[in-house]
């Protein structure tokens, strides 16, 4: 929120210097972003009527004016201004004086003519970029109500250049304060100074004229006030005090009417509108648009109207939408006699979102989608009403109050306890002192001994509980007078059980690995959604995202692999030659009861094995490198693979991955279509594991060093071609006695000497005990047991 200090001072003028004023405001919970002068400085710069006009007699362009700066004598000054006339009133600085950018004023002789000052253009004078001509200064119109310009005064006094013009970074939950009465308040409040806000009187009824008011969803439009205005004067210009003070809040001028309604939407916070009379249609309605309806803003947009846009509009055809902005062919024109002016309350869950949908914004909006008061519709156009008659004459019409008390946003009162604001904040406040914020602050309240009830007023929106009113109180009291104590904290040590591995264990674990981390959108393209997990595919069905940050980021990822492949594209596209990298995060999907949300741990590997060496030569990742990864990532626990199909995955290149049996995710080569799709030069070997299922490991178990001698036996099994090797070293495993250390496949071998369909299993047998020496009859018990394992659950037999 923009404003002029000086406005705010005809409101409310503590005695404190801009600099004191800011600090107040930021202290407060109000932060000043900004407070620049409304124009650089320069002196001896005076208001200047021009008296007489010739021609320069040796320059076409020049002319000589006579000008009077307010003393007996006039002075003579050479000027090439277009508009420089006869009866103009125009800044002039005057022998000595200096203007913006250092240029000094002298007299000088301009081709042979005396010149003693310069008449002076606005962007000469730093107050605007307007270098057309001089800065016509309105003979009759001050910088504020009831003054006029009279050559001889200093211009800074009047067009007011030493105002500050006060920038507030307001939050959204205080919309009050966007506008000079709320502001006016919070500073009264602050200081204890008096405030003067604006008064709107009741405007006589001299017109018998009125509109139809039909709303049509009062839940959406609870309150709309409105009235006729006849006989305006539609060439009736912006007062000039009125001009500055909108257009030093940012908002440009336009005409008489529209200037007013800006005005009293920046003085007391509610937005207005104006209709051309003429154009209107029957009723006013207030209505949902229609489908296939199509509406002209002010701003020359042609909408076409979604069902879900609240409207005012005619009995023909929609006016504009509501609470945002005006319809072009209804808007005020240079023309316009009679004015229908409107000042409604909207439902703001009615306007939030729709601007940033609709790709523009207006002041109105920005308003009314964080709630403004529904108590200051009558107030707002009384007061508009009130100007309007006084710059632009007119009969006032009947006011229309078309109001839903039911559906108006409900002030309930809330009990606030003396000693809950102690605690709270950590001081104590007396209830008396409670009290005077409360009044300071225009807060209606009762007294309950040391509690209050207090009822918030319909200009606050962000007060509802006790904790809001209990920050109102802290404000007040000034959060720098607050001690600082230092909070007692008892300390205890969390357990950090050794069987669970926490996500951040997981991620240090692959970095060390030499695994790269990055974290990526969850909001992914539809289209590349589609395209890695088909519908009906194990993902499971996307979650759309109703107001999207972009167009290419619509859903919600149901896997990781869009944030990896477009990560690995990035790198590519720099000439990264070896890519490996990993994403923890969570994944979404529609499930039988709402959403799922599941957490997965995603990887990515491409290019060489390992970084380019003399040692040994260049070889491309492959399946088995990441599942070697994967294999010391879970460690100790088992990691094993089967070959499986996935919509992502190469057909013949793509395993389910199990953890100690149970199903933990996928691993294996991105599909050839994928690798197609998105142009990689190659396939990447890529994976997906559930978190939780790598969340656990069995707990670390003590057992002494042996001093006793290892005894190791080979074993060579013959067994049919289709058994799988590490299906006989995990029954070897599971039927072990206690004093085998290790099991292990050390060779296979087919050809001579089998028969055919058969193959032999090396493999590796140690065994030591603590306690004691083996004998060789423990040897021999040892791997016949073993043996026996072997012949009865696979058919094995020992290679002679």
């Amino acid at each position: 929120m923009k404003f002029s200090e000086l406005w705010l001072r005809t409101l409310c003028n503590p005695p404190l210097s801009s600099e004191a004023l800011c600090d107040k405001l930021t202290m407060s919970g109000l932060e000043v972003e900004e407070a620049t002068p409304a124009a650089p400085p320069f002196a001896n710069v005076v208001v200047a009527r021009i008296d007489a006009v010739v021609p320069h007699p040796d320059a076409d362009r020049l002319r000589v004016c006579s000008v009077d700066v307010g003393g007996n004598e006039k002075l003579q000054i050479v000027c090439g201004a277009p508009n420089a006339a006869v009866g103009m009133l125009a800044p002039c600085a005057l022998e000595g004086a200096i203007l913006p950018g250092g240029l000094t004023i002298k007299r000088t002789t301009v081709r042979g003519v005396e010149s003693r000052g310069m008449l002076c253009s606005a962007k000469e004078l730093g107050i605007n970029d307007d270098a057309s001509g001089l800065l016509a200064l309105d003979p009759s119109l001050g910088t504020s109500p009831g003054t006029a310009h009279v050559p001889g005064t200093n211009l800074r006094d009047a067009l007011a250049l030493d105002d500050k013009l006060i920038t507030l970074k307001l939050t959204p939950n205080r919309a009050d304060c966007l506008c000079l009465a709320g502001i006016a308040r919070e500073v009264a409040a602050i200081t204890d100074a008096p405030a003067q806000l604006p008064e709107a009187r009741p405007t006589p009824v001299t017109f018998n004229g009125n509109r139809t008011v039909r709303v049509m969803d009062a839940q959406a439009c609870p309150r709309f006030v409105a009235r006729l205005i006849d006989g305006i004067d539609p060439q009736a210009p912006t007062p000039a005090w009125m001009k500055q003070r909108i257009e030093r809040c940012g908002i440009r001028s336009i005409s008489a009417v529209v200037d007013i309604t800006n005005y009293v939407m920046l003085e007391v916070g509610q937005p207005l509108h104006a209709y051309d009379d003429r154009l209107l249609d029957g009723d006013v309605i207030v209505r949902f648009a229609r489908e296939g309806e199509q509406l002209t803003l002010l701003n020359g947009e042609v909408l076409d109207l979604e069902p879900g846009l609240l409207l005012v509009a005619d009995e023909k055809k929609p006016l504009g939408l509501a609470g945002i902005m005006g319809g072009e062919h209804s808007g005020i024109a240079d023309d316009t006699t009679r004015v229908y002016l409107e000042g409604a309350f909207w439902n703001p869950a009615v306007i939030q979102g729709k601007m940033r949908r609709l790709g523009f914004s207006s002041d109105a909006g920005y308003r009314f989608e964080r709630g403004v008061d529904f108590d200051g519709c009558v107030r707002a156009v009384e007061r508009a009403t009130q100007l309007i008659i006084e710059i632009c004459g007119g009969h006032a019409g009947p006011l229309t109050d078309a109001i839903s008390k039911e559906n108006l946003p409900r002030r309930d009162p809330v009990r606030v306890r003396t000693a809950r604001v102690a605690r709270i904040l950590g001081v104590t406040l007396s209830a008396d002192s409670i009290a005077a914020t409360f009044t300071r602050l225009k807060f209606a309240f009762t007294r309950d001994g040391d509690d209050f009830v207090v009822t918030p007023p319909s200009f606050r929106f962000d007060l509802g509980i006790e904790e809001d009113f209990i920050e109102e109180a802290a404000r007040m009291y000034g959060y720098d007078a607050i001690p600082a104590r230092p909070a007692a904290h008892v300390q205890h040590m969390l357990s950090d059980p050794e069987t669970r591995r926490s996500p951040i264990a997981l991620k240090h674990a692959l970095a060390d690995l030499d695994w790269q981390e990055i974290v990526t959108f969850s909001f992914v393209d539809s289209n590349v959604e589609a395209i890695i997990a088909p519908p009906g595919s194990q993902q499971g069905r996307p979650v759309r995202v109703l107001n999207p940050i972009a167009s290419q980021r619509d859903v919600m990822r149901t896997t990781l692999l869009p944030g990896l492949i477009e990560t690995l594209q990035s790198n590519l596209n720099r000439k990264e030659p070896r890519i490996r990298l990993f994403e923890m995060g969570r994944t979404f999907h529609h499930a039988a009861a709402g959403y799922a949300q599941p957490t997965r741990l995603g990887g990515l590997a491409y290019g060489d094995e390992a970084p380019e060496q003399w040692q040994r030569p260049a070889r491309s990742v492959d399946f088995y490198d990441v599942k070697g990864d994967l294999e010391a990532l879970v460690a100790p626990r088992r990691l094993t693979t089967v070959s499986t199909t996935h919509p992502a995955l190469h057909p013949g290149r793509s395993a389910a991955v199990a953890i100690d049996g149970a199903e933990a995710g996928w691993l294996g080569e991105l599909h050839p279509r994928l690798v197609r799709h998105f142009d990689l030069p190659r396939a990447p070997v890529v994976f997906e594991l559930a978190v939780e299922s790598l969340g656990s490991r069995p707990m670390p178990a003590g057992k002494p060093v042996s001093r006793l001698p290892i005894v190791r036996r080979d074993v060579s099994l013959v067994v049919d071609e289709g058994v799988p090797a590490q299906s006989l070293l995990d029954a070897l495993n599971d039927a072990r006695p206690p004093h085998v250390d290790a099991i292990r496949l050390f060779d296979v071998y087919r050809g001579h000497g089998l028969t055919e369909g058969k193959k032999s299993l090396a493999i590796l047998v140690l065994m030591q005990d603590t306690s004691r020496t083996l004998t060789d009859a423990d040897i021999a018990a040892t791997e016949a047991h073993l043996l026996a394992v072997a012949r009865e659950k696979f058919g094995a037999t020992l290679r002679q």
